[in-house]
């Protein structure tokens, strides 16, 4: 999508919102004991009370209505009778599509007290986000993104994943102009389109490389190879002359 208008930046945002407004509700809520597939039902139900739809449904018949993923999970992890536990490492990514619109974020908590590494892990994913966010500006070179978030996984002895991207939003939930790299790229030559929605979502890891499949029997859930841990912050953003509006904010 690109925004033209001034009532599209305002359906934007109100699908943004409610994507924000799952997301830290279900981070709030969760428990030693809880199954993700309660925690998705906590997402579900903040959706529907805004008549909003699950992206992930509506697009690809996900068998969840948000991705959950825990420890060894990276990404599209399905919500099922996993048990979260004391110090856990997980994701949630919310995304979702009212009036047509489509808006997408992420976050990686720790639940409870954990690994002082993965403490590191997650503020350091922060900062790799809004390296990249604020690299964003109509004009700019696309592979600025990609460049700024390389720093900060540098300075941190961090890899990143280097097959899950950044993509366009809004129309869909992958939309044009298809994927952006989050990772160093001097191959990507495109310009940052005035008005331009997309998402910025780095994988920063301590090891992985690429995103696999987690085994024969679920074509959905990613995890590192090699095998490492690894957080996503993900936000949905629109260029403008100024820098990037996020839209994905629960205030």
């Amino acid at each position: 999508m690109t925004i033209t208008t001034d009532e599209q930046l305002e359906k934007l945002k109100a699908i943004g919102r409610i994507c924000a407004v799952a997301r830290d509700a279900m981070a709030a809520a969760m428990r030693p004991g809880m199954t993700t597939l309660e925690l998705d039902e906590i997402g579900a139900k903040i959706l529907a009370e805004h008549g909003a739809l699950s992206a992930p449904i509506v697009t690809y018949d996900f068998p969840g209505t948000t991705c959950i993923s825990v420890n060894e999970e990276i990404a599209h992890g399905i919500p099922g009778d996993r048990v979260l536990h004391e110090g856990d490492l997980v994701n949630i990514d919310v995304s979702a599509e009212l009036n047509g619109v489509f808006a997408d974020c992420g976050a990686s908590y720790i639940l409870g007290k954990g690994d002082k590494r993965l403490d590191a892990l997650c503020r350091d994913g922060k900062k790799a986000m809004w390296a990249g966010i604020n690299a964003v500006k109509a004009g700019a070179p696309l592979a600025d993104i990609g460049t700024a978030i390389g720093k900060v996984a540098k300075k941190g002895g961090y890899t990143l994943i280097r097959n899950l991207a950044s993509h366009g939003v809004g129309d869909s939930l992958h939309d044009e102009p298809g994927e952006i790299p989050t990772w160093p790229d001097r191959s990507e030559r495109r310009k940052i389109g005035n008005g331009l929605v997309f998402t910025i979502e780095p994988f920063l890891s301590m090891g992985g490389q690429f995103a696999a499949q987690k085994s024969e029997d679920d074509e959905w859930t990613l995890v590192a190879d090699p095998m490492a841990p690894c957080v996503q912050y993900e936000h949905t953003v629109v260029a403008t002359p100024k820098g990037a509006i996020v839209v994905t904010l629960a205030a």
